[in-house]
């Protein structure tokens, strides 16, 4: 049996906790924050280990709010996101603010991983049925030893993962009659206005896009080898980005688009009709609070989620 490990992105939640950080606000009936309910579902679904990548200045609240809960119900580990952990021969501008993004937040955990890896935001409410489909696909149908990397993502569609009080970012994905990605277009300010479905660009010019059609949040499955492809590609993204440029981010679905391009990955397609939820704006808080209270009143969720914790 694989070890199968699930990677909990969560070095940018901020730097206050309890205080007004939306994404770490009790939402649940027990108090449980999003990210409780993604580790109850990845528990359910067979995951054998959680990783949570943080700030290491945030570890001593990061455990208070939910790491020594979670402890007592899982095998957790921490990664540390910084922003000065880069390869040798390179430094971070002074003027840079932020870490590099999610590449880099995976491979700071890359001695954590021994298996197939799962890769999450924190602050995202995806549903059970994502963690079932890319925990059996990784289990059952992976390929570690592929010419190509096998990879898979849960695809939620698109209508799905829309806010009612602004506008959201997707990964809009392109996709073949086989559900193998050919493309993933991060798509800007999607929105539902006069009962029409509005986006733009990364210039903020307007595009096209279906309700139906499939969305990235961020939810893949990997090989442990795909380890290797973040560590030798992040030297490459740092030696290409402009002088004076502090903003650009080694990002996931670049990272998988240049695999795509050079034809050395597939990206299985793992279709969802779970709703996203998360709180994107302030407004969204109470939408997920009743979404959450439906789904333990409906028997998906117990009351309290770790009666050991």
């Amino acid at each position: 049996m694989k070890n199968t490990t699930l990677i909990i992105m969560a070095a940018g939640i901020g730097s206050r906790f309890g205080g007004g950080i939306k994404q770490l606000e009790p939402v649940g009936p027990g108090g449980e924050i999003i990210m409780d309910y993604s580790i109850y579902d990845a528990l359910q679904a067979g995951f054998d280990k959680i990783v949570f990548v943080i700030r290491r200045d945030l570890e001593k609240d990061f455990r208070e709010v939910i790491g020594n809960r979670i402890e007592k119900a899982a095998n957790v580990a921490y990664a540390f996101q910084e922003i000065d952990d880069l390869p040798e021969g390179f430094t971070r501008p002074a003027d840079r603010k932020k870490p590099w993004g999610t590449g880099q937040a995976v491979l700071s955990a890359k001695d954590l991983v021994d298996g197939p890896f799962m890769v999450i935001n924190a602050d995202d409410y995806y549903g059970k049925e994502g963690f079932r489909k890319v925990h059996a696909y990784m289990i059952q149908q992976m390929k570690e030893d592929s010419p190509v990397y096998d990879l898979c993502m849960g695809g939620f569609l698109l209508e799905n993962t829309l806010s009612e009080n602004g506008g959201v970012t997707r990964g809009i994905c392109q996709v073949n009659s086989d559900n193998l990605l050919q493309t993933v277009v991060e798509t800007y300010d999607i929105r539902m206005e006069d009962g029409e479905l509005k986006a733009a660009d990364e210039q903020g010019y307007p595009v096209s896009v279906q309700p139906g059609c499939h969305a990235s949040m961020n939810m893949w499955g990997f090989p442990a080898s795909f380890m290797k492809v973040l560590e030798e590609g992040f030297p490459a993204f740092l030696a290409g980005i402009r002088e004076g440029d502090i903003k650009s981010e080694y990002l996931l679905p670049m990272v998988i688009n240049q695999l795509l391009v050079q034809g050395k990955a597939t990206v299985k397609v793992l279709e969802t009709p779970d709703k996203w939820f998360g709180v994107t704006y302030k407004e969204d808080k109470q939408a997920v609070v009743d979404s959450l209270r439906a789904l333990v009143a409906a028997g998906a969720y117990p009351k309290k989620l770790y009666p050991e914790a």
